[in-house]
């Protein structure tokens, strides 16, 4: 029944829902609707039924015969006919019970952008899954960690909890979030005790909150960061890709800073090495530090900036990547030990 969606027909509205029952999307459309009636039938078939008929109106028919139901779906000389599941034994799916709260949705979408990407998709670790969001004074912290890496995005004036209140969100479903998003200019949001609900236009994404207690992340974060590297956002990134083609079986970026340049260096034993300067400022001591380049693209990547920083303390310890002019975003890099 999970491989199938549920459409139904109320006047000239088709709504359509799939779930998993950790995670739900419904969508409504406008259509030439003839009777109303609702069945669930196989997504991806129906998907690539629809996706090879030629341009043009796609008629659906739901013919309750006496030997079981069938659907057909034709467009111009193509027909095809489907059996559907059982419309009884779909889960059934419950109006979100909270309060509304709406927000700017291009805000939203940039921070969801630069956090869910340092969530893990490791299901070991349950709670690592989640984004933390967390009520702070002047707004909204969304958080994001896999324990290699850590995301903090704060959205002053921008609230959907009360005092003191924090949910832990899936990932995944904000992943999905942010591809139904579109380019909507509001984003309501309903947060219940277990479930949370989110509509953008015409679609509603609804899922089950993780339980359980996010790592206290702001002892993660150094108090202070002697050394710190300023470098172009754009140079950078295209450099570490250049770099990163000789940084085979999980071989580490290797920086040197130091002077007016920053070195990448990259070993593979009989392989090869890459080596690449860029244009950079320095202040702090010369040291060289090593990062998985994946992690360390994705960082460079997420900052909404021309220039970005990275801020260290020494080789062993956490960096720490920010966009200048920049301050309501950070990520957090752990480094990695290299001979």
């Amino acid at each position: 029944m999970l491989a199938g969606v549920r459409m139904e027909v109320v006047g000239d509205t088709l709504t359509i829902t799939g779930t998993d029952l950790e995670l739900t999307i419904r969508l409504t459309v406008e259509v030439g609707g003839e009777r109303d009636g609702a069945a669930v039938v196989p997504a991806r078939l129906v998907a690539d039924i629809v996706k090879a008929l030629p341009p043009g109106a796609v008629e659906v028919d739901l013919d309750d015969r006496s030997d079981g139901a069938e659907m057909s779906i034709s467009a111009g000389r193509s027909q095809f006919s489907v059996r559907p599941l059982s419309l009884d034994d779909y889960p059934a799916q419950s109006e979100p019970a909270a309060e509304a709260v709406t927000l700017p949705a291009a805000a939203m979408a940039e921070a969801l952008r630069q956090v869910v990407r340092a969530a893990s998709t490791d299901d070991a670790r349950a709670v690592l899954t989640g984004v933390l969001l967390a009520s702070e004074d002047d707004g909204l912290r969304m958080v994001a960690t896999d324990s290699y890496r850590l995301a903090v995005r704060d959205l002053p004036e921008s609230s959907m909890l009360g005092s003191g209140q924090k949910v832990l969100i899936p990932g995944r479903a904000l992943n999905e979030l942010q591809r139904v998003m579109g380019d909507v200019d509001k984003l309501t949001v309903r947060l219940g005790e277990r479930e949370a609900t989110f509509e953008a236009g015409s679609t509603r994404l609804s899922t089950r909150l993780i339980e359980g207690e996010f790592p206290n992340y702001r002892n993660l974060l150094p108090s202070s960061h002697p050394n710190l590297l300023t470098v172009g956002k754009a140079a950078m990134i295209e450099a570490i890709r250049r770099v990163k083609i000789l940084a085979q079986d999980s071989t580490p970026v290797r920086m040197s800073l130091g002077g007016d340049t920053v070195q990448l260096t990259a070993i593979t034993q009989d392989v090869g090495n890459a080596v690449e300067e860029v244009d950079a400022s320095y202040d702090g001591t010369e040291m060289v530090v090593a990062f998985n380049p994946d992690y360390l693209l994705a960082g460079i990547d997420a900052i909404d900036a021309d220039d970005v920083t990275l801020a260290t303390m020494d080789p062993m310890k956490p960096a720490v990547l920010r966009g200048v002019g920049h301050d309501d975003y950070l990520y957090l890099l752990m480094p990695v030990r290299v001979p």
